[in-house]
């Protein structure tokens, strides 16, 4: 059975953007992408909410038509646009970057169905109210949280709109060079 994972980047305080949606806090470098591609190698589907579907859809296509893009982001930019990519909205009519599935409803039935397919884990890939959502439904198998090195005060949270108590286990967690720190939680329900 396949996990459901979210994978996010976060503040010290929890937030997965500044309040204008911005990444700028993030301290990525070549640990911190080793340790995405090697999430990435465990994907078979990304799940996104609206608002990172629709930025996803705009970039990684672009990239693809970029002569000078490097080996790294054209490999990424291959696979994202081939993966099965799944993308949760109730506002969305239609979705047309290839090889998507809009679910516009019964989220835990469609979540349950999905988990039940064969092959590599079901991501959440950024989406805080996607998140929000799948959590308090109790649907999140695994947590994978970078955590920066910085105190923002504000922005999006990934917790706030939870609801729903989670016990977890701490199955990993490292410190990288740059300070972030790496933590991989499972669920115990």
């Amino acid at each position: 059975m396949r996990k459901l994972v979210l994978f996010m980047h976060i503040s010290l305080d929890g937030f997965a953007a500044d309040p204008n949606r911005g990444l700028d806090f993030l301290t990525y470098d070549k640990e911190l992408e080793q340790y995405a591609d090697e999430l990435v190698k465990t994907v078979g589907s990304p799940v996104y909410g609206r608002t990172t579907y629709q930025l996803m859809e705009s970039y990684w296509p672009t990239v693809l038509k970029k002569p000078d893009a490097d080996k790294h982001a054209l490999e990424h930019a291959q696979w994202v646009e081939n993966v099965p990519k799944i993308v949760f909205s109730k506002t969305l009519t239609e979705v047309t970057w290839n090889n998507t599935r809009l679910i516009k409803d019964n989220i835990a039935e469609e979540v349950k169905k999905l988990k039940q397919q064969p092959g590599k884990d079901l991501a959440i890939f950024g989406s805080p109210g996607l998140a929000a959502t799948l959590m308090n439904l109790g649907l999140i198998d695994e947590y994978k949280l970078t955590v920066h090195p910085i105190i923002l005060g504000s922005g999006i949270s990934v917790f706030t709109n939870n609801t729903t108590k989670s016990l977890l286990k701490l199955v990993n967690s490292k410190t990288l060079k740059s300070g972030v720190v790496t933590l991989h939680y499972t669920t115990t329900h």
